[in-house]
């Protein structure tokens, strides 16, 4: 396994900016961030000039793309569904263009009307089907995060998507801090989705049970995210079940922690998550 970062924390710098700052950290992978007029990749703007500009620089500093991310959620209403698989095939074509393999979204909101579950019975089959046709064309995998305020919630869910969608081209960029959380069992889908985890987010969770016994689960601030190692998830417990269950892609470290600096947060994770690989 590798150390990576989702690069959104510098969304308002330059992609050169992130390289430089990862070949200091020494975080080799990055999940590059590549919505419409992203500055780091912005499809609709990558040349084959510039993929090789890209590419060259990353291996002047001994760093690698491991995905693609466009995480717009809003797609299950009409009003967004065709731009959002426009930009979506513009993605998979920039990662096929980046020699990229991973492109990352979101499984979107639930349907007006609708239930998270009959939304993705419904309603994701359809709006994917095109995305994993031309996905398939450029030998690209799409990988879902499951963002809990999206479709992909619980147990449940993650079991319906996979029914819903067979693709064997559609997995998960799986993130393990939106079940702890929850107190969904984070550990589950590492066995029960082995062939289906294409890229992982390293992302923690502290969970302030006292304020939770308090206030009740309904109330807010009794938990929130953190770095991996200043939470509540067992890393080696969930390391290892990954490893045996053949996963060997990036950690990718999605730095939602306010309590750290942007610099400081990436350096302590990888630091942190470096010798469980």
């Amino acid at each position: 396994m590798k150390v990576g970062m989702l690069t959104a924390p510098f969304a308002n710098e330059p992609l050169e900016t992130v390289l430089q700052f990862a070949e200091r950290a020494a975080i080799p992978c990055l999940e590059v961030t590549a919505h419409p007029g992203s500055k780091h990749i912005d499809p609709a703007e990558l040349t084959p000039a510039r993929s090789e500009t890209i590419k060259n620089c990353l291996a002047d500093r001994e760093l690698e793309i491991s995905s693609l991310a466009y995480y717009e959620p809003r797609f299950t209403d009409p009003a967004f569904t065709q731009g959002f698989q426009r930009h979506a095939k513009k993605c998979i074509d920039a990662a096929a263009m980046l020699d990229v393999s991973i492109v990352c979204l979101l499984a979107g909101f639930p349907a007006h009307g609708m239930t998270k579950i009959n939304t993705i019975r419904k309603v994701l089959p359809k709006i994917f089907s095109p995305i994993l046709r031309h996905a398939a064309k450029k030998n690209v995998n799409i990988a879902i995060e499951n963002w809990f305020a999206t479709c992909l919630q619980g147990l449940d869910t993650f079991e319906c998507l996979f029914e819903a969608i067979p693709d064997e081209r559609f997995g998960l960029n799986y993130d393990p801090s939106h079940l702890y959380h929850q107190q969904c069992d984070h550990l589950v889908p590492v066995s029960m989705l082995r062939e289906r985890i294409f890229h992982t987010h390293a992302k923690d969770v502290i969970v302030d049970k006292a304020r939770r016994a308090r206030v009740g689960i309904y109330a807010d601030g009794w938990w929130r995210y953190v770095i991996p190692g200043f939470g509540n998830i067992a890393w080696g417990e969930y390391i290892s079940h990954l490893r045996q269950n053949g996963y060997d892609g990036v950690l990718s470290i999605e730095h939602e922690d306010g309590a750290q600096t942007r610099e400081d947060g990436f350096m302590r994770g990888r630091a942190f998550l470096e010798p469980f690989c």
